[in-house]
């Protein structure tokens, strides 16, 4: 399940977040302004960003909370209307990259494995390409 926090409920993502975990995710939709803040504040970087994921620390804890996604939805209409696809599918793509994150991959250091679930969710769900998949091009 999807906790919201700043926004009425978006179904499309409930369908990607139940494939992917059946734990509790908080989802913040924000702008760039408060996006720069919050990559500022967490990870000393003065820039926007497109989404953050922020996974919650179960070591002491046994809770059915997965973590927090930040998605700035300013720079997904923006990147939606640059690559003329919906606003709906650029969240979708925001919202799977930062699951798995969540879910403990990361393409930076990884063997491609984030990188090839990603493609394959892109399929499953008929997305258009994300950046993590457009980067291969």
């Amino acid at each position: 399940m999807i906790l919201y926090d700043n926004l009425e409920e978006i179904t499309y993502l409930e369908k990607l977040a139940n494939r992917l975990s059946s734990k509790d995710i908080e989802l913040v939709l924000t702008n760039n302004d408060e996006m720069q803040e919050i990559n500022n504040n967490t990870r000393n970087i003065d820039k926007t960003t497109d989404v953050l994921s922020f996974p919650h620390d179960n070591t002491f804890l046994d809770t059915n909370f997965l973590g927090s996604l930040v998605i700035n939805m300013q720079l997904a209409q923006e990147k939606a209307n640059e690559l003329g696809h919906s606003l709906e599918d650029e969240v979708s793509l925001l919202f799977i990259h930062g699951m798995l994150h969540l879910l403990g991959y990361d393409h930076e250091v990884d063997n491609g494995e984030m990188r090839e679930l990603e493609i394959k969710l892109i399929n499953e769900f008929n997305l258009p390409t994300s950046l993590i998949v457009r980067t291969l091009d």
